[in-house]
């Protein structure tokens, strides 16, 4: 599936090429500090499948309780997240779904981390809504 994104400020956009049936969501603490909310939304992609269309990305080197380096790219003057990788040897990109026009037809397949996920986040479609603002 290709898809294309941009981040919030529209200095940066790019394309790729997914696997819808490999989108996930993660609920591990730093996922939920890096975005805010109970969790954080991607799929992966190849470095060979990633286009850079506009603007440099920034990046910040995360090591993950595991002792693994994380690195995250982000939009240096937004700040929305573009994607997640390994500090080395990058081949695989976790492309966050919040920035691509196509994320409603990327639903998660999958999650992982499920111990450190926030009991409430489970279901919260008994949670009144409003549709606009």
């Amino acid at each position: 599936m290709h898809v294309d994104g941009e981040c919030h400020c529209g200095r940066i956009a790019y394309e790729a090429k997914v696997d819808p049936l490999k989108s996930a969501i993660c609920n591990c603490t730093d996922c939920q500090k890096f975005s805010g909310s109970p969790w954080r939304a991607s799929v992966p992609t190849t470095v060979e499948n990633f286009r850079l269309l506009r603007g440099t990305l920034k990046t910040y080197v995360k090591t993950a309780d595991s002792g693994v380096k994380r690195l995250q790219a982000f939009c240096g003057d937004c700040g929305s997240a573009i994607y997640a990788t390994t500090a080395e040897n990058q081949t695989l990109f976790n492309l966050r779904l919040g920035a691509l026009k196509q994320a409603a037809s990327l639903p998660p397949q999958r999650q992982i981390w499920t111990e450190s996920a926030l009991p409430w986040a489970h279901d919260i479609t008994g949670v009144p809504g409003v549709p606009r603002g």
